[in-house]
């Protein structure tokens, strides 16, 4: 499947007076992960909370975060051992909402290749997107199979994940996500193997999560935003299949069968309350960098993440 890399203008019919705009950059292109945002607009949800969003699919996936550090976009999906990095690194980011509330994230070979065990990696070929959150998912990971990142050899496949799993141009991949690319192999007839990262040293975290600028962002803005895509996981929990049919009729793309089997894997996942935050799963994921050497000593939660509501009600 090719990237979209247009914006996609979703611009809901609304009531006559003016909508205040929204610019949501994606991690990636249009997919059953984005469900709510689709099912939002679609249902009209956005248009209710006084919104037009404009949902942007980058060109390059580790773009959405730098974006919004320099105010080119209000808010962006990104992951949340992601922002941890990028805090550290000194970029003006903060979680403000959960997309998706469990990891999708895993080590993919290929089900019948010479990786059975993480250990099985040593001198092999792993290919990754995104670069310093896969590498550093990774080198957990590796630590599981007592190997470091010195044993493996990375290599930037950009889009092309499970294609170049399948093709041998790697043995592996990390970053692909067991609600796609798993699918994607099954259908293509090269079955494929997850190793998982909560399964692998790697503490629960949140995969996607929206995110903004704290010194520029509206918290009530983008507390109606929430408000909206919560109304829209609501949806699709009660009606998965009339859903799917909503989402898939926004773009010939989507309607297809790996796109029906992802959206099947990725609705038990939704987070329920975009808005509620668990300060404790940010304090022990930070804990966890720390410890795996990845960050140099440990920020508050309240660094990393906030709930947008709550600034939103002090403010008035």
């Amino acid at each position: 499947m090719k990237p979209l890399v247009l914006a996609l203008a979703l611009l809901g019919a609304g009531p006559a007076a003016a909508a205040d705009h929204l610019t949501l950059m994606l991690d990636w292109f249009v997919n059953p992960d984005h469900g709510p945002i689709i099912i939002a607009q679609e249902k009209g949800y956005f248009a209710e909370e006084g919104l037009e969003v404009e949902a942007i699919a980058p060109a390059d996936p580790s773009d959405p975060p730098k974006m919004v550090a320099a105010g080119r976009a209000d808010i962006a999906v990104s992951y949340q051992p992601q922002l941890h990095l990028q805090v550290h690194e000194g970029l003006p980011l903060v979680r403000v909402g959960t997309l998706v509330a469990t990891p999708l994230n895993c080590l993919l070979v290929k089900a019948d290749g010479p990786i059975a065990s993480i250990a099985d990696l040593k001198g092999r070929r792993v290919g990754f997107s995104v670069s310093g959150v896969e590498s550093a998912l990774l080198t957990a990971m590796l630590g599981s199979g007592g190997l470091t990142a010195d044993d493996v050899e990375m290599v930037n496949v950009n889009w092309s994940l499970s294609p170049s799993l399948m093709s041998g141009q790697v043995d592996a991949v990390i970053g692909a996500f067991r609600n796609f690319e798993l699918n994607q192999m099954a259908l293509e007839n090269v079955p494929g193997r997850c190793f998982y990262p909560e399964e692998a040293g790697v503490p629960a975290y949140d995969e996607l999560i929206y995110v903004a600028n704290p010194e520029r962002m509206d918290a009530g803005l983008i507390s109606r935003f929430l408000a909206a895509t919560e109304k829209a996981v609501q949806f699709i929990v009660n009606h998965p299949d009339e859903a799917f049919r909503i989402f898939a009729a926004t773009a010939p793309e989507l309607d297809d069968a790996l796109n029906a089997r992802a959206w099947a894997d990725t609705v038990p996942r939704l987070a329920l309350r975009p808005a509620a935050l668990d300060s404790g799963r940010y304090a022990r994921f930070e804990a966890f960098m720390a410890e795996a050497g990845l960050i140099e000593g440990t920020l508050p939660a309240s660094r990393l993440a906030l709930d947008p509501g709550a600034l939103a009600e002090a403010a008035e």
